[in-house]
């Protein structure tokens, strides 16, 4: 945990809640599971994942199936950590939670070994939060805007078959540069667009669009924007079907 500071919550929340982001990253990721003296980050994150799953709160599962992976808790442990947890929290729970990581670990070795190993040229990053997407996604922050003279975010981000990001808009803009895959982009009543490697899409300021995988392929783009973003309403389900 030292090597790597964590920024997902600047990531994500950083234009909406700020004071939240900073604790999130600096306090809790920051000070507190920076104490590796008083508790390993492997400890930490087995601590973590149990109290998860025993609270029930499964969607921040994968988030810290993740985490946990990156600290050096194995598949196996993992299992045995749920099967043990099991005649303590409920076998309901249990269900749930073995459902999550077997999903967590076939998608992840997949997209590692097989699916874009030659399109994801940056690493793929952290699961990105539920409530601005549909579907499996992963992003990393390449350069941030306290980092580069544009101030501008540069994100790596990788969607599974038919994940999208709901509807937004950024106030200055955004560039997407697609890295791998084929997928769709879209602004507010207007035809979507599909996208295959190689192409680019210049978004206007304050423009309502999205943009996500195709039903049948994994996406990836470079996405070049500030962190002044508006989210609305996810895409619906119907229309997205409609896509050929």
């Amino acid at each position: 945990m030292n090597s790597k500071k964590i920024t997902v919550g600047r990531d994500q929340l950083g234009s909406l809640a700020p004071k939240f982001a900073e604790l999130n990253d600096d306090v809790l990721f920051g000070q507190i599971w920076q104490r590796e003296q008083e508790l390993s980050a492997r400890d930490r994150s087995l601590v973590t994942i149990v109290s998860i799953i025993a609270g029930g709160n499964f969607d921040h599962l994968e988030v810290q199936l993740q985490l946990g992976k990156n600290n050096g808790l194995s598949k196996q442990e993992i299992v045995e950590i749920i099967t043990h947890q099991a005649f303590y929290v409920g076998w309901s729970r249990a269900w749930t939670a073995f459902k999550i990581v077997k999903q967590f670990y076939g998608e992840t070795d997949t997209i590692k070994n097989t699916i874009l190993e030659k399109s994801t040229i940056f690493p793929l990053g952290d699961p990105v939060t539920p409530q601005r997407f549909d579907g499996k996604a992963w992003l990393k922050t390449i350069s941030a805007p306290t980092e580069n003279p544009l101030k501008k975010r540069v994100s790596n981000v990788t969607f599974a078959p038919g994940a999208r990001n709901i509807w937004h808009s950024h106030k200055t803009g955004q560039i997407l540069l697609v890295t791998g895959g084929e997928g769709w982009y879209q602004e507010w009543e207007k035809p979507a667009q599909k996208l295959k490697e190689g192409d680019t899409v210049n978004i206007p300021a304050d423009v309502k669009h999205w943009h996500g995988a195709a039903k049948d392929s994994w996406f990836v783009h470079l996405a070049i924007n500030s962190d002044e973003s508006e989210w609305f309403e996810p895409v619906s389900e119907n229309e997205y079907k409609k896509l050929l």
